[in-house]
């Protein structure tokens, strides 16, 4: 069985977030919907892709995002042509580069975090299950 995974989350500002994933990671719109039951939401991935973020907002209840350090997405990009670029893209894009909770993701990465306390790691490897 082949899934796909939606990784969900509440921000302060669905615009600025669509504008920080969309230049930071490359990342498309691939749905959006207004007042579904009270919620605004944007969906963002990539063509292909076996997953996307769907960041929303409450209109009636506003949750406040509450992520911890150790809350992290994390990409794997094996060339490091590539990788210095998708570094480049997160600061342009807003995203403030900072020191990993965890020691492993300095290795090999780096770790950024958004306006919400977001933490994306961009880490310069291929992902292996071993």
């Amino acid at each position: 069985m082949t899934h796909h995974l939606r990784v969900a989350r509440p921000v302060s500002d669905i615009g600025r977030t669509k504008d920080m994933y969309a230049l930071g990671l490359g990342l498309k719109v691939v749905g959006s919907f207004e007042d579904h039951e009270g919620f605004d939401g944007v969906m963002l991935g990539s063509p292909g892709a076996g997953y996307h973020f769907e960041f929303t907002v409450s209109r009636r209840h506003p949750v406040h995002p509450a992520p911890t350090i150790e809350d992290l997405a994390v990409f794997y990009v094996p060339s490091a042509t590539e990788w210095r670029a998708a570094c480049v893209s997160m600061e342009a894009a807003g995203f403030k580069p900072v020191a990993s909770y965890n020691p492993y993701w300095e290795k090999n990465g780096r770790t950024y975090e958004d306006f919400d306390g977001y933490r994306v790691v961009l880490q310069q490897a291929e992902w292996s299950p071993g």
